[in-house]
């Protein structure tokens, strides 16, 4: 499955395809600046993946059975933290 990367995400680009992603930004695809509902629609359209911290986008994608990962600040928050405890144990 492709991974379509909303606008903020854009710069991540590189990283999925290292993991072995396909990737397109919206940007790729000529849609930035869109409403969230065109681009929820290409989505769709073109079987893809979306990943946003646009909570907007992600709800039009569930109500419309279209694939979404939503990274929250609260997600962010629990990867550092993991990360800080895994890397630091001996600080917390």
């Amino acid at each position: 499955m492709k991974i379509l990367l909303d606008e903020m995400y854009a710069g991540l680009k590189e990283y999925f395809e290292i993991l072995g992603w396909l990737v397109l930004t919206v940007q790729d695809v000529g849609l930035q600046g869109r409403k969230d509902r065109d681009i929820v629609e290409y989505v769709k359209s073109n079987n893809l993946l979306l990943v946003t911290q646009d909570q907007k986008p992600a709800d039009l994608a569930d109500l419309t059975g279209v694939n979404y990962i939503l990274i929250s600040n609260a997600m962010i928050a629990k990867m550092v933290d993991a990360k800080i405890r895994e890397k630091y144990p001996n600080i917390v």
